[in-house]
């Protein structure tokens, strides 16, 4: 069931773009200098028009930053669901469950959570419609437009 909700979201933020794809993004070697690398647990609510299914998802949070801009966020529960990863040109978003991934120049699109997630630990502001809420303990990002939010906590 947590794959077609996977399906869904990709496709309902991707997928319907005219956007020009890119070539896919190396894969993240976390290990190398530079990565600053943090873990927690989050719980993902999706849409309220999101698919039939479950409509929260609890999971494993990696977020892993460079100085140059790169980032990289992977949600996952016993397999990866989510891996989202942007350079200062270029974002990418895939599931590998589904193996599906979409690679686009640019900046990523506003709506993505993920890469709201992103923005949000960095300190930096977030596109318009989203909110941040943060405290000592965890830390809460939500649309409440669609209903989307991701809920949780990271350790160093």
């Amino acid at each position: 069931m947590w794959k077609a909700i996977i399906r869904w979201s990709l496709f309902c933020l991707v997928g319907l773009t005219g956007c020009v794809s890119a070539p896919p993004l190396p894969k993240a070697n976390l290990s190398e200098p530079g990565w600053t690398v943090q873990q927690g647990q989050a719980v993902w609510h999706r849409s309220k028009s999101g698919a039939q299914g479950p409509a929260e998802i609890a999971g494993d949070l990696t977020l892993a930053t460079r100085a140059d801009g790169s980032a990289f966020v992977q949600f996952s529960k016993a397999l990866p669901l989510v891996i989202a990863q942007t350079t200062p040109t270029a974002w990418q978003i895939e599931s590998p469950v589904q193996n599906v991934r979409f690679a686009r120049h640019g900046k990523p699109f506003a709506r993505i959570i993920w890469f709201q997630l992103i923005d949000a630990l960095a300190g930096k502001p977030l596109a318009k419609g989203w909110q941040w809420k943060n405290s000592d303990t965890n830390w809460h990002l939500e649309n409440p437009s669609s209903g989307e939010y991701l809920e949780g906590y990271l350790t160093q």
